[in-house]
């Protein structure tokens, strides 16, 4: 029986990053790929630790997969989250199908912080963006 949890554990851990690396290629812009990439291998990577530790049935190995697993969903999120960031910080091109970009306008440049409503730049005020033909609110898209 615990073959079997063993087995299917790695097979579906191993399909999660498989299908990580394969996003990785089929995706279209930065963005989507950080999103699956992370999402994916995360959940490969944890169901891996599982196998180990239920192959490894000692409390010490059982601890350490806990804290791994622990401080990867902790940290990966946040990882990325601060790498999509940076990367819309300083311009990165959203996909040609991107229906809204919702952070439009809404950085300051000087201290790089993100408000919760909208600056005077050049989204608002009716100039084109660098971003490409994107709609910056529900409105323009209806």
């Amino acid at each position: 029986m615990i073959d079997i949890i063993l087995a299917l554990f790695s097979t579906v851990g191993a399909l999660s990053i498989l299908f990580a690396s394969i996003g990785i290629l089929r995706m279209p812009d930065f963005y989507l790929r950080l999103s699956v990439t992370v999402k994916a291998s995360t959940l490969g990577v944890g169901l891996l630790l599982i196998c180990a530790a239920i192959m490894f049935p000692d409390v010490s190995v059982t601890t350490k997969v806990i804290a791994i697993i622990f401080f990867l969903i902790i940290t990966a999120p946040i990882g990325a989250h601060m790498i999509g960031r940076a990367a819309y910080f300083i311009g990165t091109p959203l996909w040609k199908g991107t229906v809204i970009d919702e952070l439009a306008g809404m950085y300051d440049e000087e201290t790089h912080t993100l408000e919760s409503e909208p600056n005077e730049t050049a989204e608002n005020k009716g100039e084109s963006s660098d971003r490409g033909n994107i709609a910056t609110t529900e409105e323009e898209t209806e």
